[in-house]
């Protein structure tokens, strides 16, 4: 970092929790980062009137007092990126958490970082050819130990001209220069804005999906690689064990986990759950291509505010590298939380729910970094977001969950009353939708599922007609109703407990495969069917509904999660036995 111009330290007029006032700097920035008293507390600078300024905090403020001095930074909240992030937990401000002491030490000015980042070694395997012409986003070497994906050094943003050198392989540590293009140097790590996107050359249009593994979002409320969701649900819904599903199963290169204000044993079962679980992909721990940013509920609350910024900038460096990237938020609401206790300190005009004025634009400042691109090295990648809310009280109708719905392509809403049934994903197929799914639906027409579309608009009609009659059925008594729609009603629970209902904690039934889970569709559309045809020939329906469904039910935990043979052969089963039925 270039030293700091001089008369630009002030000091402290106001300590108000992580609001702190101060007076006395000249050309002081927007953003700028501050060091506040004689521990060096990080604050970033909010507002500025002349020579005074307002700064949130991002460290415990006590002992900092009147007179204490405000030194200049020159230079925004950023964060060091490089090697060795996969694997690992840091906190909002990106500080190791993995061999961290129990108290964390404040965060100091970005001139400094840990010292054992910084005297870590890492091998650096050229592949750039000194003498040849590059731009920024083109590759200049690997080091092959930072992960289970392979860590590429980039040419940074904004450098062009003639590589005139290149290290020889050999060991670097994060600062050391590895390349010189034109007369930049370029370093084996970079510090990256977190609030600043990172450019890139182009954004897609053409969806296509993203694969969870988990049947009720893969099938009915799919979602597009580089598009946003949020999940809202109410506490007990199972928001933080699905998004744990998604991050262990989703077909991403990378996965960045930001626990933000959630419990400290939330984060510790995720920490130990993507520990234990092996990567089908490449034999190794699922952790080793995984990126945790941890600020617990106990943790600074300003530092939460900035977590979410830190997590989406490590995505979108993994993301210029040319991989898929998913970004899991849990949750924005606490997020939002701080925004509003720094609002209310300030004494700004509170808006709904004392939320500040301005939250829905910053809510649009982070899902709108998630997107499908080519990086500025000419390669498809993306970034992909997906949000919780914690809504108090389930209340869905509070600014945090209407807002996100507005910037989002998939809403994920957790049903309650699903929950409380033990039917787990909770999510409600009359609360959520998928904007991206005409268009999904064509990639999969294109992409060896031609009947993917008509699976997804069957189930969904199955679904509303089965709840419409449900509710007749209470008030006139489900005998009343004619046979081909109790045979609705019969589908309908076969639908929900033999498809869209997925045990977490199953080998066979934690991840399904799109194969299976089509198969599995086709299994309860075909005893639908079957089922109509035996009305229409006179047989009774309490003679249909005596016959064994166990089977159908069963399907989805016996078989394996890509044996969609064995599924298929379970269907000529129980067609079979239905067709015996007189």
């Amino acid at each position: 970092m270039e030293p700091v111009a001089e008369g630009k330290d002030g000091q402290v007029v106001r300590v108000s929790g992580p609001l702190v006032e101060i007076e006395g700097v000249e050309r002081l920035s927007m953003l700028e980062l501050m060091t506040l008293g004689p521990q060096r507390i990080a604050a970033e600078t909010v507002a500025i009137a002349g020579t005074k300024a307002t700064l949130q905090a991002y460290e415990y403020t006590g002992g900092l007092k009147v007179g204490d001095v405000a030194a200049a930074t020159g230079a925004e909240l950023s964060s060091l990126m490089g090697p060795g992030l996969l694997g690992q937990v840091f906190d909002g401000l990106m500080r190791p958490l993995s061999s961290a002491p129990m108290w964390l030490t404040p965060a100091r000015s970005q001139s400094t970082a840990d010292p054992v980042v910084l005297a870590r070694e890492w091998t650096f395997v050229p592949t750039a050819v000194p003498g040849t012409n590059v731009s920024a986003g083109d590759v200049l070497g690997t080091v092959p130990e930072s992960g289970s994906v392979v860590h590429r050094v980039l040419v940074p943003a904004g450098v062009y001209g003639v590589l005139s050198w290149v290290a020889p392989e050999g060991k670097v540590r994060v600062l050391d220069p590895i390349a010189v293009v034109a007369d930049h140097v370029v370093s084996l790590a970079e510090r990256v804005p977190i609030r600043r996107a990172r450019p890139f050359l182009a954004r897609h249009t053409a969806a296509v999906p993203l694969h969870t593994g988990q049947r009720v979002l893969d099938l009915v409320f799919p979602l597009a690689r580089g598009a946003a969701a949020t999940v809202p649900g109410g506490f007990g819904t199972g928001k933080t064990m699905m998004l744990q599903q998604v991050a262990k199963w989703s077909d991403a290169d990378v996965i960045v986990y930001v626990g933000c204000g959630e419990r400290g044993n939330e984060m510790a079962d995720v920490l130990d759950g993507l520990s234990q679980l092996e990567d089908a992909r490449t034999g190794d721990r699922l952790i080793d291509r995984t990126v945790i940013i941890a600020n617990t509920s106990n943790m600074p609350m300003m530092a939460r505010e900035a977590s979410i910024f830190t997590g989406i900038t490590v995505a979108e460096y993994y993301r210029d590298m040319g991989y898929d990237v998913v970004v899991i938020a849990d949750s924005t609401s606490r997020w939002a939380e701080a925004l509003r206790e720094f609002a209310n300190r300030n004494g700004d005009l509170p808006a709904e729910e004392g939320y500040p004025a301005n939250l829905s634009s910053e809510l649009a400042s982070f899902y709108e970094r998630a997107g499908r691109v080519t990086t500025l090295g000419g390669q498809s990648a993306s970034v992909t977001v997906i949000g919780a809310v914690s809504p108090p009280g389930g209340d869905m109708s509070e600014p945090v969950t209407t807002d996100s719905q507005r910037f989002v392509r998939s809403l994920w809403m957790l049903d309650r009353d699903l929950a409380y049934s033990r039917h787990y994903p909770a999510v409600s197929w009359t609360g959520s939708f998928a904007r991206d799914a005409e268009e999904l639906g064509n990639w999969h027409a294109a992409n060896g599922q031609p009947g993917w579309a008509i699976r997804r608009a069957r189930t969904v009609a199955l679904l509303a007609e089965s709840d419409r009659l449900a509710e007749l059925a209470e008030i006139i008594g489900r005998s009343s109703l004619p046979g081909h729609e109790q045979v609705l009603l019969l589908g309908g629970r076969l639908l929900r407990d033999g498809v869209l209902m997925q045990n977490a904690l199953s080998n066979n039934d934690g991840y399904c495969s799109l194969e299976k889970g089509a198969a599995l569709l086709d299994l309860v559309f075909d005893v639908v069917d079957a089922c109509q045809r035996l009305v229409e020939r006179g047989v009774a329906v309490a003679s249909i509904e005596e016959a064994d469904f166990g089977p159908v039910l069963r399907a989805r935990e016996e078989f394996g999660p890509s044996d969609d043979a064995s599924v298929r052969a379970r269907s000529a089963e129980v067609l079979a036995a239905l067709e015996a039925l007189q």
